[in-house]
């Protein structure tokens, strides 16, 4: 299994869970495919985007089972190889969802996180 990881706001999740599936954030939306980061580049990820933000949500999904044809890695930051699902996220293929605590100094609390 290969877990991949999204950051969202926990509102944002709640609302994907009444509708059975997460379409993506505004960002998202605009770049035509949910941005995910793999279990090293979450860190860097919550201090680039989501800094000082509380209230976020960790998504942790099994990508082995998304849809090959929607789930691409391509590269991003520095060249490194980043996952993009193009279309929405079935929620069925979510292992986990975990609160990212914010730390006074702005940063948050990541988790040891399986790859």
């Amino acid at each position: 299994m290969r877990i991949i990881y999204k950051i969202c706001p926990a509102s944002a999740w709640r609302e994907a869970e009444r509708q059975g599936a997460y379409r993506g954030s505004a960002d998202d939306l605009r770049d035509g495919f949910i941005h995910f980061s793999t279990a090293s580049q979450v860190a860097e990820t919550a201090r680039k985007y989501f800094f000082g933000q509380p209230g976020l949500f960790l998504v942790a999904v099994d990508a082995d089972v998304l849809d090959d044809a929607l789930l691409r890695w391509e590269p991003s930051r520095g060249g490194a190889l980043f996952p993009h699902l193009y279309g929405e996220l079935d929620l069925g293929a979510v292992t986990e969802v975990l609160e990212l605590r914010l730390r006074s100094d702005g940063t948050h609390d990541i988790p040891e996180l399986q790859s």
